[in-house]
């Protein structure tokens, strides 16, 4: 089991320049102290720096690390690409033995939309390296988790609303945060 029935487990999936960053970032800056974010990105290429694989060390670090969080009494948001066939038994383990409230967001973006937000991103040593060629290799259309668990929202629905509706369905709007 993980985390008690007072904590709060959001996952935020989806294919590259979906959004999923801002919006974890966006749903960590409204809520404040006592939210951990758990960032796919960070703890595989950064920590580990690893390739992106099925059975790859960072799947078990993620769950480790959201569990950890969450034992010590942190809400905890996990975002990523997080491919449904490398990471949906973690994560479907994870969100059946947490106490609280867990819901999983997938933010469908189609791949037209997916190259214009990429190309407006500020770093240009990551546009340099990550092309469309990547982006293409990368994207997978509509890779839902299995048993229908996840909230799908789509490319439409701007920053803020998103943030808005996480932070109701979780019920983290109500809660208060570790300054409190």
């Amino acid at each position: 089991m993980a985390g008690g029935e007072e904590t709060r487990l959001v996952v935020v999936r989806g294919n590259s320049a979906s959004g999923k960053s801002s919006v974890a970032a966006g749903v960590r800056q409204r809520f404040g102290r006592g939210l951990a974010l758990v960032a796919q990105d960070n703890l595989r290429r950064t920590v580990l720096r690893e390739r992106d694989r099925p059975g790859g060390a960072n799947i078990g670090l993620i769950d480790t690390v959201a569990r950890y969080a969450l034992d010590a009494g942190y809400h905890v948001i996990i975002e990523g690409i997080l491919y449904a066939d490398h990471y949906g038994d973690m994560l479907a383990g994870l969100v059946g033995d947490h106490r609280g409230v867990s819901r999983c967001y997938y933010l469908d973006v189609p791949f037209h939309e997916t190259l214009a937000r990429h190309a407006s991103k500020t770093d240009a040593e990551y546009l340099t390296r990550v092309t469309e060629r990547e982006l293409r290799d990368w994207y997978r259309e509509h890779d839902l988790l299995s048993g229908g668990i996840e909230t799908v929202i789509g490319s439409d629905s701007p920053l803020h609303d998103t943030v808005d509706r996480m932070m109701h369905d979780t019920g983290l709007t109500g809660l208060p945060t570790l300054d409190d």
